[in-house]
């Protein structure tokens, strides 16, 4: 840390917390804010979630006794408060670096984290799960888990409460509502009801009244029981969440740490068997000035002075491949009624906001709701649309059943832009678009495509415009293109047609998506050892370019795949077709580069690459190893 602060220069863990007077709490919160601005600033990363949980971190770890008690963030956005009071504070600068913190809990960083999360809607289920196992190894311990409005959009949440409900295991779920007003506080009045609904005295009154009306007729006891429910729904506002089987508490104000410890005491103090729900109110970017104002109120930033609250911005001037994509759209729109934009609550991530604001009536954000996102897209497309849906390769990955059943068996013409494919960088593993070349070029009637450059997006989105009778994709990673011209919106691909860039001899380098750039300069570093390869943009891997790869079999000694993806992709088609031709039967090397069968830690782009085995010295080891290998492996012998 940088500073000196009152109470948190001495807080390592929970437990030091507690040392604590109740009134101390808010100069704590209050520092907890200060520190992570301050290390956001430096760092970049999620920052207005965090800033609207500090008081709600602080009042978690303050009345339960953490690691025991098991307390789930959903998402993650918000945990870096979390993270500070959990023996994480002199590592916080080193959030989303190479061997630094992730920007999310992760089971293996921290025991304070005992789910890991990135991406939404997964805290209820897992909480409940937790739960369960307690409650089935007579194991003590609370299990509470912090789930946003935003997160509450998506159907998994709602699955899991409806299990939650008839489940009768104690479970405390805190709903960070700070955006969508499911119900505003009024007053003073509304937290102190929210204390006496959630403590001793109305439990035990509920448990004599239900003593007493036990002896008396079903009738009877029936209206009192829709009594009570009734009183209790029309003071808190808790009517949706009663009827899911939980205990609703709220909303109160997550920003008043007495309020917050009260109500979080007396839930944890109550004997219960049954979910519980705590509604607070919060505001995003709480504490900073800066982010209160802003659109985004700080939801994702880069580097950033303090005191100003500007952002550092890129030096480049070439555009975003999420620019290019949406630009283009924009002009198909113009000409095309038929287009319809959609994203699942990444709006500006994906582009979609430049698409909407032109085409107000043809965008759709549907939430965090990818499945319903890609089920939504083949109803337009079975009445003539054309639905374009901008998901990120990491997400799309929860909608795989919608994919397959509603979209590819039925062979609807949905188009898929993928973004963030390949390596994103700070975000780590969970926002790898590593998977989904596999996940979809596996699928019968899929047009699988990927954008060597930003040239070739455009090419992408023009060809997608006209396929009319089965789905198609095209990917491209996160960041700037290479800085070349933009074709107009009448340039479109041969469908299964790949391009030759460089002609060489003896291996050719088949290269599907944005490696290409690094495929060149590996030729460029090769020519001057003397070696020529032919450099090839597959540009498909689905419809593959047989003819092509067939040219490039029969005439070359070896053949070299490479793409950002995993095992099952580009190279495992081009392999199957290999095979199925008989083309590795007459002494053909035969390659793949991909990514490694791991999951990779964050770390900037070239450096997650280069540990990927995918950069520029890499493929020149490969070829130079390719050219080098005339081994003959013996009947028996073993690998090692």
């Amino acid at each position: 840390m940088n500073k000196k602060y009152k109470f948190l220069d001495e807080i390592n863990f929970p437990s030091d917390i507690k040392k604590l007077s109740q009134s101390d709490l808010k100069v704590l919160a209050a520092e907890v804010r200060e520190e992570t601005i301050d290390a956001v600033s430096e760092t970049g990363g999620h920052l207005g979630a965090g800033l609207g949980v500090v008081e709600l971190t602080v009042a978690l770890h303050y009345v339960f006794n953490t690691p025991n008690d098991k307390l789930i963030w959903d998402v993650g956005h918000q945990t870096y408060p979390h993270k500070i009071l959990t023996g994480r504070k002199d590592r916080i600068r080193t959030l989303r670096k190479g061997k630094g913190l992730s920007g999310f809990t992760k089971r293996s960083e921290s025991e304070y984290d005992p789910f890991g999360a990135a991406h939404s809607s997964t805290s209820l289920s897992s909480a409940l799960g937790i739960a369960v196992a307690n409650k089935l190894s007579n194991k003590s311990g609370n299990v509470i888990a912090v789930i946003g409005d935003g997160a509450m959009s998506a159907g998994m949440a709602y699955e899991a409460m409806n299990n939650a409900g008839e489940s009768k295991v104690k479970m405390i779920v805190i709903l960070n509502d700070n955006d969508m007003s499911i119900a505003k506080p009024v007053g003073a009045m509304r937290s102190y009801l929210a204390k006496i609904l959630s403590g001793k005295i109305y439990f035990s009154l509920r448990e004599t009244v239900k003593l007493i009306i036990s002896a008396f007729s079903k009738r009877f006891s029936s209206k009192a029981g829709k009594a009570e429910d009734f009183l209790r729904s029309a003071v808190t506002g808790g009517t949706l969440f009663s009827s899911l089987g939980f205990y609703y508490i709220g909303p109160i104000d997550g920003h008043d740490t007495e309020s917050l410890v009260s109500v979080l005491n007396n839930a944890k103090d109550i004997n219960y068997e049954g979910p519980i729900m705590i509604h607070i109110k919060t505001q995003k970017g709480k504490g900073y000035e800066f982010a209160e104002k802003s659109s985004d109120k700080f939801h994702g930033v880069s580097k950033f002075n303090v005191n100003t609250g500007v952002q550092e911005k890129s030096k480049s001037n070439i555009p975003a491949y999420t620019k290019v994509f949406a630009n283009t759209l924009v002009k198909h729109a113009e000409k095309d009624s038929k287009i319809i934009g959609i994203t699942a609550a990444m709006p500006s991530g994906t582009g979609m906001d430049i698409f909407g604001k032109k085409f107000p009536l043809r965008m759709f954000d549907v939430g965090i709701a990818e499945q319903h996102a890609v089920t939504f897209a083949a109803g337009l497309a079975t009445e003539g649309y054309k639905p374009f849906t901008a998901i990120y390769s990491t997400f799309l990955q929860r909608a795989y059943d919608q994919v397959v059943h509603d979209v590819s068996i039925q062979s609807l013409p949905v188009r898929f832009a993928i973004d963030r494919a390949g390596l994103v960088g700070a975000d780590g593993p969970t926002h790898a678009g590593s998977f989904d070349i596999t996940y979809l070029a596996t699928l019968p009637n899929f047009v699988v495509m990927a954008a060597s450059d930003e040239s070739e997006l455009v090419k992408m989105v023009n060809t997608s415009v006209d396929i009319n009778d089965k789905p198609s994709a095209f990917r491209y990673p996160r960041g700037n293109g290479i800085g070349i011209n933009l074709p107009s919106i009448d340039e479109k691909l041969d469908i299964g047609k790949g391009r030759i860039i460089k002609e060489g001899n003896k291996v050719a380098l088949l290269n599907f998506g944005a490696r290409l750039n690094e495929c060149l300069t590996a030729y460029e570093n090769l020519k001057k050892k003397g070696v020529n390869i032919t450099i090839v943009d597959a540009r498909f891997a689905k419809p593959l370019d047989e003819n092509l790869i067939w040219q490039l079999a029969t005439d070359h000694e070896a053949l070299i795949t490479i793409e950002e993806g995993s095992i099952g992709g580009f190279g495992s088609h081009v392999s199957q077709f290999l095979s199925e031709k008989n083309l590795l039967d007459n002494n053909l090397k035969f390659r793949s580069m991909i990514l490694p069968d791991r999951f990779l830690d964050q770390d900037t782009p070239d450096k997650m690459y280069k540990t990927a085995g995918l950069d520029c010295e890499s493929i020149v080891e490969k070829v130079e190893n390719v050219l080098n290998s005339n081994v003959v492996i013996a009947k028996n012998q073993s690998l090692s």
